[in-house]
C-alpha cells in the first residue's frame, strides 16, 4: 500500500501550530499533533497508537487534510433537530440559574435537570426532559453538585411515639 502523504500547500508546521494556539479543545490538539507528526514523516499506524484512534482515523484525518487545508481540523457542523429553546429563553434561564429556585416559587433549595424543567414549564412555557435540562445546565457551565444530607436527630418525644407504633410478633422469636 502507498504511503499517506500530506500534501496541501496550506498544511505547514508553523501554521499547524498557529492553529493550535487559536483553538482550545483536546480533540483539536490531537488532530494538529497527528498532522505534524506525519508531517515529520511518523507512520500512520504509529500515530493511530501514540494516539489510541484507530489507523482509519488517521487515514480520514489526512484525506480531508490534503482536500480542505489547516481547517481540516476543525469539525464541521453536524446536523440534528434544533433546539426548543430561543435565545431568548435562553438569557432568562442563565439569569434565573445565577438565583435560588425559591426566588421563582420552586420548593426546592438547588437547581438540578428536574427543577429547570419545572421553571422552564412556569416561566417561559418550555417542555423539556430532565436529561434535556441537565444538558442545558452543563451547556451553560452550571455543574450539577452532589446533595448534602443532613441527619435530624430524633428528639425522646418521636422516639417514644415509633416505640409504642411498633407491634411486637409473638409467632417469631
Amino acid at each position: 500500500m502507498k504511503p499517506l502523504k500530506l500534501t496541501h500547500p496550506s498544511l505547514t508546521r508553523k501554521a499547524l501550530l498557529r492553529k493550535a494556539e487559536t483553538i482550545p479543545g483536546a480533540w483539536y490538539g490531537i488532530r494538529i499533533a497527528g498532522l505534524l507528526l506525519l508531517l515529520t514523516g511518523w507512520k500512520t499506524t504509529a500515530v493511530s497508537r501514540l494516539f489510541g484512534v484507530s489507523r482509519q482515523a488517521i487515514v480520514d484525518w489526512v484525506r480531508k487534510a490534503n482536500s480542505k487545508g489547516i481547517d481540516s481540523v476543525l469539525d464541521e457542523p453536524r446536523p440534528g433537530r434544533p433546539t426548543r429553546m430561543d435565545q431568548v429563553t435562553q438569557s432568562k434561564l442563565e439569569e434565573a440559574l445565577a438565583k435560588s429556585p425559591e426566588d421563582f416559587g420552586l420548593r426546592r433549595t438547588r437547581w438540578d435537570g428536574v427543577v429547570v424543567v419545572e421553571f422552564l414549564e412556569k416561566v417561559c412555557n418550555v417542555h423539556l426532559k430532565p436529561r434535556q435540562a441537565r444538558n442545558w445546565l452543563k451547556r451553560l457551565g452550571f455543574v450539577l453538585r452532589q446533595p448534602v444530607y443532613r441527619y435530624i436527630q430524633a428528639t425522646g418525644e418521636g422516639v417514644g411515639k415509633f416505640r409504642r407504633g411498633l407491634k411486637k410478633n409473638s409467632t417469631e422469636s
